[in-house]
């Protein structure tokens, strides 16, 4: 009988879950990826961040969140490392790490420098990606 309940119980977990709303995961950032995200006209949101970088550090707890938050659902989230893209950060002048960056498609809608502020950070993302 315990059997039964347990399997039940794991049986109405996983239609839960199923029910759920997908959120945003992390994808690291490659160049044939992200140029398919925005020929299919994908929201995308870089975060270009480097291991070494404190401000990044602040960030990213923050933008975590944020890929986890259902109203971010549909929103591509990639991580660019600084010190390995260089020709990303040259096409799209990008001059320091701790930068944050919103494309729709191909098109760039806003970027954010070295923001650390919880609200003013969680605030900048909604809006650049029009949730």
């Amino acid at each position: 009988m315990n059997r039964l309940r347990a399997a039940f119980a794991a049986l109405l977990l996983l239609i839960g879950l199923a029910a759920q709303p997908a959120v945003a995961a992390w994808v690291d950032y490659t160049p044939e990826a992200f140029s398919a995200a925005q020929a299919e006209g994908k929201t995308i949101l870089v975060d270009v961040s480097a291991s070494w970088c404190p401000t990044c550090r602040a960030q990213k707890p923050i933008l975590d969140e944020l890929a986890a938050d259902p109203a971010m659902e549909g929103v591509l989230f990639v991580r660019l490392d600084f010190d390995q893209h260089k020709d990303f950060l040259r096409e799209h002048r990008v001059p320091r790490q701790s930068t944050i960056i919103v494309f729709e498609g191909a098109n760039e809608v806003n970027r954010s420098v070295a923001e650390t502020d919880r609200d003013r950070l969680r605030d900048f993302v909604l809006l650049a990606a029009g949730r």
